[in-house]
């Protein structure tokens, strides 16, 4: 059993999730009639798409559900009552991506070849939710007291929340949330840009730091 935990507890578990993205796109198409009602052609594109994104806050392009196994040890009376706690705690963790970043010089249109060149800022991580009323718990010795439970469940519930921010920044679970990040602002921005009459447009998406792709 405890072979199994310590595995655990250096590898960790995740369940990824990708959180719906619709309402960007609806902020953004509707951006684009606002700029056509005021326009006789197509509009500025980078306007429309910073128009939209003024009017959001943060988008959430991924979720990480974690299970962290830790465990904590406890000793009184000087030695003679020890004990301890293995504790499975899910967590959750989002990667986000602040749309109150997003200006004009984080976007480029090349009318010519029909493609808009988005900059996302990082990526940022949401403080891990621990689920504790899911949690799993093994206890051992031989009498533990009120207050030695307290203390092993306290211990546990900040060592879990600081393995689950590790295990959310481990390299293929960042690189997974900046393919959804890409992926989310790909479909949002394409398609209200086809409504609005640009026909097929190729988007572009990278994040600070990244080549723009040739």
């Amino acid at each position: 059993m405890d072979n199994r935990l310590t595995t655990d507890r250096l590898t960790g578990r995740a369940l990824i999730t990708l959180p719906a993205v619709a309402g960007l796109a609806l902020a953004v198409l509707g951006g684009w009639y606002a700029l056509k009602s005021l326009s006789p052609d197509h509009g500025d594109p980078v306007a429309a798409s910073l128009l939209a994104f003024e009017k959001q806050d943060r988008l959430t392009v991924f979720t990480a559900q974690l299970a962290p196994v830790v465990s904590a040890d406890d000793s009184r009376i000087f030695g003679m009552l020890k004990s301890r706690q293995v504790a499975v705690i899910p967590a959750r963790v989002d990667y986000t991506i602040d749309l109150q970043k997003m200006d004009k010089a984080r976007m480029a249109w090349d009318a010519k070849g029909q493609r808009l060149t988005v900059t996302l800022p990082p990526l940022q991580l949401s403080r891990p939710n621990l689920d504790e009323a899911h949690a799993q718990y093994l206890r051992e010795g031989v009498w533990i007291t009120g207050d030695a439970q307290a203390q092993l469940t306290r211990d546990n519930t900040l060592t879990a929340e600081r393995m689950a921010g590790e295990q959310a920044r481990n390299p293929a679970l960042l690189g997974l949330a900046r393919e959804a990040a890409r992926g989310a602002m790909r479909q949002n921005l394409a398609i209200p840009l086809e409504v609005a009459g640009y026909g097929n447009v190729q988007v572009e998406v990278k994040f600070d730091g990244e080549q723009t792709p040739p």
